[in-house]
């Protein structure tokens, strides 16, 4: 399983919110290329990379930084928030991006998701299919919808989607565990590469998200609250 650290963007800087909030923002690093070439040097390969200004603002904000982290590491970046049209996507990948997550895009604008699966193909766009109680929410986690998770992802992996981000909003920040049960049902009816992203409290957390067959594990808050050091991660 894959052992992707998160950073996420307000601002230029390193912040993390709980279940989403913008007003529970906590500033853990005002250089996010100094906490990337950390996670280099801790033998990691991966790198979850969130614009939230770009989420919030529904087009790309921070690929700057996102440019700076590419050019200076060798870290492999997925990149997401922000991305609505085809100029934000060429932003990402241009700006060094090996893949890009599309969530809102998914929900609001599917033609075009697919039209990027086909340009750019499958390996490169992950689905973002970030839910509340089940149900998929978008907009930097500012709208909820009646859309199913199951249905939502079944949906995109029938028109080729390979890998899917999926974060329990109700878990995210809150360092109390990831929500296995959610993903060990995806994983039941969705044979898809899943990575799993929000609640990671320790390493206890990593191993259960291995056992019932994630691709990979997003880790955020734990690593900067010292839940998890990032050695432990490298050696994983």
């Amino acid at each position: 399983m894959r052992i992707i650290p998160a950073i996420d963007l307000i601002e230029g800087k390193c912040v993390r919110l709980t279940k989403g909030d913008y007003s529970t923002k906590k500033v853990y690093g005002a250089n996010p290329l100094d906490v990337a070439k950390e996670i280099e040097d801790a033998g990691l390969s991966y790198l979850h990379l969130v614009d939230l200004d770009g989420a919030r603002s529904s087009h790309i904000v921070n690929h700057k930084t996102l440019e700076s982290i590419a050019r200076n590491t060798a870290l492999r970046v997925d990149f997401g928030g922000g991305l609505k049209s085809d100029n934000d996507l060429a932003i990402a990948f241009n700006s060094g991006a090996a893949q890009i997550t599309a969530g809102s895009v998914a929900v609001k604008n599917p033609d075009l998701l697919l039209k990027w699966i086909e340009q750019y193909g499958p390996e490169k766009i992950i689905l973002g299919a970030d839910a509340i109680d089940r149900k998929i929410a978008i907009q930097g986690w500012q709208q909820n919808s009646e859309i199913d998770v199951f249905d939502f992802i079944i949906q995109y992996m029938k028109k080729g989607i390979k890998y899917v981000i999926c974060t329990d909003i109700a878990c995210d920040g809150m360092l109390q565990g990831a929500s296995v049960e959610l993903y060990t049902d995806i994983l039941a009816v969705c044979p898809v590469n899943l990575i799993a992203s929000g609640g990671v409290s320790d390493m206890n957390d990593i191993h259960r998200l291995q056992k019932i067959g994630c691709e990979g594990a997003i880790v955020g808050k734990a690593i900067y609250e010292g839940k998890i050091s990032l050695k432990e991660l490298g050696d994983f």
